[in-house]
């Protein structure tokens, strides 16, 4: 989530994505609960800029998840380096690795949605791309 002005993004949980019908089920929970604008999910892409195997996951979780929360626009935005950037960011702020991969996950996040948020300050456009939710 993130402040009314689009400044700042905090987290809000993890939400486990192995079990797709239930990563939907809580994220349009949250939706309802948070009543968001937009909802940014990750693009994973190589450091090339390609997508492979879970890009396209990704891409088809997004349409599902936009036809569950529709009116509410999901956008894909890349996801590039944010694993790295919260993990150095949680090892200078002093947490060790060991809290887990659902802490770094949530960190990462929040990279997603803080580079979105200054992508489309900076530019005046949203960022990434919209989805089409599956018909």
């Amino acid at each position: 989530s993130c402040d009314p002005d689009g400044l700042l993004a905090t987290p809000v949980e993890t939400v486990p994505g192995r079990d797709v019908p239930a990563a939907h089920r809580r994220l349009r929970q949250l939706v309802e609960e948070y009543e968001p604008i937009e909802v940014v999910v990750g693009l994973p892409r190589s450091l090339s800029g390609r997508e492979g195997p879970a890009a396209k996951k990704i891409r088809s979780f997004a349409q599902t998840l936009a036809q569950g929360v529709k009116p509410v626009p999901v956008r894909l935005v890349d996801e590039r380096m944010t694993t790295v950037t919260a993990t150095q960011g949680l090892r200078a702020s002093g947490v060790k690795s060991k809290k887990g991969r659902s802490v770094i996950d949530q960190a990462a996040a929040v990279v997603i949605l803080q580079n979105a948020l200054e992508s489309e300050r900076a530019s005046g456009n949203a960022p990434g791309e919209g989805v089409e939710p599956i018909v």
